[in-house]
């Protein structure tokens, strides 16, 4: 579990990391002028120290440990047909609490892990607790019968009647349903994934 203080991380990663930190609040705090805080200008990063950053960005983001990390680089370098970043991407984005996230269930993937370990979803009629559990096209995420009345899930219909997920997700907030309609494409233009990947292949 990653328990630094989200600011400090935002200040050294960048605001995407988290929801949060994507606030005028985050960068007024931030500095001014390309400086870093205190007034000093941060340092010429290395390639090496790039990669280490985006890493760690990629780490934090989807809140996931280095093995984890390194699993979906592995996995994604041993399928063949398709681009490697590309494959890397859908691993990531394809994990239930992911999903969960990007349906407008939760205002953060953390809060979405939570969701997903104290067993409030259905994946295709089966419960799942498994924040990792790969989803894929043409699955269903159902709410639980059992967690409809939650707290969690009060005034659903409303709280995301003007979200828009991405194309390759779908979700019913009436009949509390959805469903992954293809594989994730990138629309995170915050992480380098192709240095994540050039890290891991030193």
């Amino acid at each position: 579990m990653i328990s630094k203080p989200k600011f400090k991380i935002c200040k050294r990663l960048g605001p995407g990391v988290y929801d949060k930190c994507q606030t005028s609040k985050f960068s007024s705090s931030s500095g001014a002028s390309g400086k870093a805080f205190g007034g000093r200008r941060p340092k010429a990063l290395s390639e090496y120290g790039t990669q280490l950053i985006e890493k760690q960005k990629i780490r934090f983001s989807y809140g996931i440990t280095e093995r984890q990390l390194s699993n979906y680089v592995k996995k994604a370098s041993h399928i063949k047909g398709a681009g490697t970043a590309e494959k890397f991407y859908e691993g990531l984005e394809a994990r239930l609490d992911n999903v969960v996230y990007r349906m407008g269930l939760a205002n953060s993937r953390r809060g979405s892990r939570q969701m997903v370990s104290h067993g409030h979803f259905i994946v295709n009629d089966k419960k799942v607790t498994i924040p990792s559990f790969e989803v894929k096209p043409g699955d269903i995420i159902k709410i639980r019968e059992g967690s409809k009345t939650k707290k969690i899930f009060d005034d659903l219909v409303n709280r995301i009647k003007d979200y828009n997920p991405p194309v390759w997700l779908t979700f019913d907030a009436v009949k509390m349903e959805g469903k992954m309609l293809d594989k994730p494409k990138n629309i995170e233009t915050f992480l380098d994934l192709n240095a994540v990947l050039e890290f891991y292949s030193r």
